[in-house]
């Protein structure tokens, strides 16, 4: 089981030699992103998220839409606890799961079937469990005899089909995600989304960025609309949606 709880919430990234920054760049960056603001000390931040109060409970597949730089990968990263609070407070219960790099921690120079024991290490997918299961994610990834072949020698396809199978083991309380993977050819993403759609509905809580609104009316039951780093709509998939995408 898990829960997500987060109160008067904010993220501010700092912006390093900020003083040799055009004028021009900074109007961009607040026109597409977070508020661009001075601490006390006079440094440059951009605020990501902005006291942000949210509770995710317990079987709610939850979709984040808004522009690019609305703050949708920031919350993400928060919830991964990639991100620690500028101010506020993340109470996040429950084991989390995160699809947004799932070819983190591959090694070129070692072989498919090494990186399978590595990605799932990484993972902290137990030794015995990816024994239990290494001939069907083998078969998975129809890799045939490249699978003790160094992964420099795969093709940007057979690599993607690797991570994926790894990736995809796992069965986190919250499961976090950017966008929907697709990887592969037709044969195979038919079988790709067949596994995504396990690893779902064995997650206990499913948060999604997505540009798509037919994904997020399918997946989702609740949508957070993003705005410059604060929630600017929050409510069933049909309402928000129609309110965003028009």
């Amino acid at each position: 089981m898990g829960h997500i709880i987060l109160k008067d919430l904010s993220v501010d990234i700092p912006i390093f030699n900020s003083q040799g920054r055009s004028l021009k760049k900074a109007v961009l960056g607040f026109t597409t992103g977070g508020k661009i603001g001075l601490t006390e000390a006079g440094k440059t931040i951009i605020r990501s998220l902005d006291n942000i109060n949210l509770e995710i409970n317990s079987n709610e597949k939850v979709g984040l839409i808004g522009h690019n730089g609305a703050g949708k990968s920031t919350l993400l990263r928060v919830l991964g606890k990639v991100y620690s609070p500028s101010s506020g407070i993340a109470d996040i219960s429950g084991s989390v799961g995160s699809l947004i790099d799932i070819s983190l921690g591959i090694d070129s120079e070692a072989t498919g079937l090494e990186n399978i024991y590595l990605r799932a290490a990484l993972l902290e997918i137990p030794k015995k469990k990816v024994d239990q299961e290494l001939d069907d994610i083998i078969e998975f990834t129809q890799l045939g005899e490249f699978i003790d072949m160094p992964v420099r020698t795969y093709s940007t396809g057979m690599h993607m089909r690797l991570a994926f199978a790894v990736s995809t083991m796992i069965s986190p309380d919250i499961l976090l995600m950017d966008e929907w993977l697709s990887v592969g050819d037709l044969e195979f993403q038919s079988k790709a989304e067949q596994r995504l759609n396990n690893l779902i509905e064995r997650a206990n809580i499913l948060v999604i960025a997505s540009h798509s609104r037919q994904l997020i009316e399918r997946c989702c039951t609740r949508v957070l609309w993003l705005e410059h780093g604060s929630i600017k709509m929050d409510g069933d998939p049909k309402t928000v949606c129609e309110q965003y995408f028009g």
